[in-house]
């Protein structure tokens, strides 16, 4: 699988960010503003762990998307690009 889809995710998410629909569940975390969306990539990271422990890996999956993305909402938030993440992970790669 390659990264697309989280390019993909994270595009959505931005533009979510300079033209809020009402509607949406992005523009109404960046309403609220960075604390609320800290608590929601804290609760999701504890429930990858919950999942990890006393889940199955159906569990783990869905958790873990959840976590990739409210992450993706953070760094959107934060004005940092995936494509500089991927670059840190890259430089560790070596």
């Amino acid at each position: 699988m390659s990264c697309s889809v989280l390019d993909e995710v994270f595009e959505v998410i931005k533009q979510r960010k300079e033209n809020p629909p009402p509607e949406s569940y992005v523009a109404s975390l960046f309403a609220k503003g960075e604390d609320k969306i800290l608590e929601k990539v804290g609760e999701e990271a504890i429930e990858v762990i919950l999942a990890s422990k006393s889940g199955g890996k159906e569990e783990l999956i869905y958790e873990s998307a959840d976590l990739i993305f409210h992450l993706m909402v953070l760094l959107a938030a934060k004005g940092v690009e995936l494509s500089e993440v991927y670059a840190e992970l890259e430089r560790r790669r070596r």
